[in-house]
């Protein structure tokens, strides 16, 4: 399995963070298909203050491009995305329209 490791804020709104964290106790069962469809087999949030970590384990058959090609075909994912993103913020660093960044790993034990 390979490894990603991704960063995103919220906006910072205790009321707002709240529903994302109530969202995503119940993800909509059509997202979590589209996830398992393409070969992530683990994938958690975690959550500090406003910034948000995501730590996504992938199988061999996985591509971000055909991740994202999958989504870009998928009504239920493109309203997902839609309103996931009135809850967050792109990161300071972000390119205009990035959303999720690649972190990179600086250390290993």
């Amino acid at each position: 399995m390979t490894r990603y490791c991704f960063a995103l804020d919220l906006k910072e709104d205790p009321q707002l963070i709240a529903t994302y964290e109530e969202y995503h106790r119940s993800v909509w069962p059509e997202i979590i298909q589209s996830i398992k469809d393409a070969d992530i087999k683990s994938l958690e949030i975690y959550r500090v203050s406003n910034r948000l970590f995501m730590i996504m384990e992938t199988g061999s058959n996985f591509s971000f491009e055909k991740k994202a090609a999958a989504d870009a075909a998928n009504a239920m994912v493109i309203q997902w995305e839609k309103l996931m993103w009135e809850y967050q913020q792109a990161l300071p660093t972000a390119k205009p329209g990035e959303k999720w960044m690649l972190m990179e790993k600086i250390f290993t034990l």
